[in-house]
Order: structure tokens, then sequence, then C-alpha cells
């Protein structure tokens, strides 16, 4: 059978790389913890960036795997400059067709 490691024993070696880490660059474990965040979150965006552009992944299924919403991977898109079909946010006009404005009196 197999014997379960406590967590603590699992992260050990990574606390301690992070402390050595952040002495030696002068940041604290939190900053570098954001930065980690920041780098494998741009990563898993550009992978699902390339299924995008190949027609292969839908922009419902990219933001529901990286838990974002359509506007931001709109922003996501215009900033790296992807071409992305624009849809109108405005109501569509109806042609003025009533019947009751004419100009007789009765």
């Amino acid at each position: 059978m197999l014997k379960k490691i406590p967590m603590k024993n699992k992260l050990s070696p990574i606390t301690t790389e992070l402390e050595n880490y952040a002495q030696t660059s002068n940041l604290t474990e939190l900053q570098i913890v954001e930065k980690l965040k920041d780098y494998y979150f741009n990563k898993k965006v550009n992978e699902n960036l390339k299924l995008y552009k190949k027609g292969t992944k839908k922009v419902r299924e990219i933001t529901k795997d990286l838990k974002i919403s359509h506007k931001k991977f709109y922003a996501i898109l215009e900033k790296k400059k992807i071409q992305h079909k624009k849809y109108n946010k405005t109501p569509i006009e109806q042609k003025e067709t009533d019947t009751n404005t004419s100009d007789s009196p009765l």
C-alpha cells in the first residue's frame, strides 16, 4: 500500500526554494507567488489563443477553462491584436410604421 505523505513534507522543498529566492531577489514571498500566478495564467491564455486561432476551441470553452468573463477575454484579444468578431451591442432600430400617425383628423 501507498504511504500517505503529509502535505507539509511535500511542500517543504518548495517553501525553502521560495524563501531562498525571496532573499536573493529582494521580493516578498507573496510577490513571488503573484508573479508565478501571472506567468502560469499567461501561459494558459497563450495555449488557448492558439486553439482559438485554429478554430478548435470556442470563446465559451476558453472563458470557462480560464475562469474569466467574456469581456476580459475579448480585451486580451484586442491587446494581442487578434482579430475577432465584434457584436453590435445596441438594439436593432425598428422602422416607424405606426398607422396611428396619419394626417387625417379621424
